[in-house]
């Protein structure tokens, strides 16, 4: 169980660049962007492209290593083994040089660490976006097992989450197979959180339920719940019209992509809001 005060700490780190500790600061979410002792490493300090990706690669692992040659064989699959990994040691050398431009040689990297033959990095001294978002997503889903008791721990580490959602997962990576399922899990994670914390503001504030509900369409235009939120918000503020426009929304989205009617709760829903006057 996560205590208070670990929640704490997470709503502390979870502003997207100001005044955490960890000397590596990597925003994956929305554009890849890295800071080191809150100076951003600029684009030209990697060297070559390959470094990024070898970094990226290793940030979508996060706590896991892998062995050399499946690091090669999923990055760069069309390279021999000989150029593979000569590629693949000019690389990590790259990453070493823009993360620890000072550090002596032969001396070992701080962020990138190496276990026989397996990479992978050393969470101790990196910030990362990613990894944060998880934890208040889970520590807001926690808080809500506790009731009314713990509604306000939940509303505001969601809204950290949310807020630390920029966009895709490494979006320039969108075509590389490697980062795929990562990407399609963290948008599903944070479409599931947008629409838990507009239900939880439906009758606090209908107004930001209706924001957070019009996000998650422009995400994932078939989406049900999130038009079903917004059918109730708008009926919060009195608004019947838009509530029944909102059903029509959804009917044609779901006829345009898969061609099949909302489901019966929507249905039912719908049919409420026509039968009051």
């Amino acid at each position: 169980m996560v205590s208070l005060s670990s929640i704490d700490r997470l709503l502390e780190d979870a502003p997207a660049y100001p005044g955490v500790q960890a000397p590596l600061r990597v925003q994956t979410l929305g554009g890849f962007r890295v800071w080191n002792e809150g100076e951003e490493v600029p684009a030209t300090a990697w060297g070559r492209e390959k470094a990024i990706h070898l970094f990226q690669f290793l940030l979508t692992l996060r706590r896991r290593f892998l062995h050399k040659e499946q690091i090669i064989d999923r990055l760069w699959p069309e390279l021999d083994s000989e150029r593979g990994d000569r590629d693949f040691k000019v690389a990590l050398n790259s990453i070493n040089k823009a993360l620890e431009p000072g550090r002596q040689a032969w001396s070992e990297a701080r962020y990138v660490r190496r276990h026989g033959l397996a990479y992978g990095l050393n969470l101790e001294f990196i910030w990362l976006d990613i990894d944060i978002f998880d934890q208040l997503v889970a520590a807001g889903n926690q808080a809500l097992l506790q009731g009314d008791d713990g509604f306000d721990t939940a509303v505001r580490c969601l809204e950290a989450a949310i807020s630390l959602y920029q966009g895709d997962f490494l979006p320039e990576r969108r075509y590389e197979d490697w980062s795929s399922a990562e990407r399609e899990r963290v948008q599903i994670m944070a479409l599931n959180t947008m629409t838990t914390l507009a239900e939880l503001l439906l009758d606090r504030a209908p107004l930001e339920s209706l924001r957070l509900a019009q996000r998650v369409i422009a995400i994932d235009r078939v989406w049900e719940d999130a038009y079903r939120i917004q059918m109730r918000a708008f009926m919060r503020q009195n608004n019947r019209p838009l509530a029944l426009r909102a059903y029509q929304k959804c009917v044609e989205a779901l006829a345009d992509e898969f061609d099949v009617p909302p489901l019966p709760e929507t249905t039912e829903l719908y049919r409420a809001i026509s039968r009051q006057q």
